[in-house]
């Protein structure tokens, strides 16, 4: 199977941000409680399980656009990684660091990761009409 280039970077950070979600979802079940309270480590929680979440979303969209060669796939692939980032890393920027400097990129990585997901839709129903 021929992968492009830039599937494979995709492919590559998915699993970046797959393993890292493991991480810190652990971290969050079996460590913070030491020194974080009930509301940071569910924030914590939720920002893992969304970064797990889209980084399976993002491979298997880096996958898909291998097959299916598309601008609004490749919108999707960037608004994937860029709002997980900004939606999960937002929220470990708060607890980690207690500050709320990043608190309004969390609305914008959400919509990104809106974007993201119907950019697909739009991406599956312009190739039906090919």
């Amino acid at each position: 199977m021929n992968i492009s280039k830039q599937s494979r970077c995709f492919i590559a950070v998915a699993a970046l941000l797959g393993a890292t979600a493991v991480m810190f979802g652990a971290y969050a079940s079996h460590g913070l409680s030491a020194w974080a309270n009930p509301e940071q480590i569910s924030q914590v929680k939720l920002a893992a399980q969304y970064q797990l979440f889209h980084a399976l979303a993002l491979f298997i969209t880096a996958m898909l656009s291998s097959f299916l060669v598309s601008r609004l796939l490749t919108l999707s692939l960037y608004c994937f990684t860029i709002g997980t980032l900004c939606f999960s890393g937002s929220l470990y920027y708060w607890v980690f660091f207690a500050s709320k400097l990043l608190v309004l990129i969390t609305p914008l990585g959400g919509l990104l990761l809106i974007v993201a997901w119907l950019s697909i839709a739009l991406a599956m129903v312009f190739s039906l009409r090919k």
